[in-house]
């Protein structure tokens, strides 16, 4: 997993100053939101990896070796999905639209069931950004779970994953 210190940028939220310590991220290396988080990650230097299913299965094929995921037992990716909300501290799932469904709903399911924090941010949301600031702030995460639809079924996932990144932890 990429190496390099975990960092703490500072942000303003309402005129306040307050340090948002960046968190390992994780995710299971699907196409859409947990790409896009892998992605950012790596482009920053930051810890990253998670649970990917078995022979490395995505919907465009095999996953790129780049991404530093662990293969579950299982070529099922309930298994992976369930993995990585066990062995995080939270989940954060990113959606276009504001309803959820397949493997993010059992995101969801998996998070209760472990009783594990999850935030579920949504593209009509204009205070996402703040939401997950808050949601840092209020639990202690040092592992960051990062779920959603996969590109085909919401093109724009990845931009909005990435774009709040951005904006809770700011420019490198």
């Amino acid at each position: 997993m990429p190496g390099g210190p975990r960092l703490s940028k500072e942000t303003r939220l309402k005129g306040v100053l307050i340090m948002v310590k960046i968190p390992k991220i994780v995710s299971g290396g699907q196409t859409g939101a947990d790409r896009a988080a892998q992605d950012w990650a790596l482009s920053r230097n930051l810890p990253c990896g998670g649970w990917c299913p078995n022979g490395r299965k995505a919907e465009d094929g095999t996953i790129d070796p780049k991404y530093t995921l662990k293969e579950s037992p299982s070529s099922s990716y309930l298994q992976r999905t369930e993995w990585n909300v066990r062995d995080s501290d939270a989940t954060v799932l990113f959606s276009i639209a504001p309803g959820l469904s397949g493997g993010s709903k059992k995101t969801i399911e998996f998070a209760r069931k472990h009783n594990k924090p999850c935030l579920h941010l949504h593209g009509g949301q204009q205070d996402a950004a703040a939401r997950l600031h808050a949601f840092l702030e209020d639990n202690t995460v040092e592992t960051l779970n990062v779920a959603g639809p996969r590109a085909s079924k919401e093109p724009n996932v990845a931009q909005f994953v990435i774009e709040t990144f951005d904006r809770v932890f700011g420019p490198f």
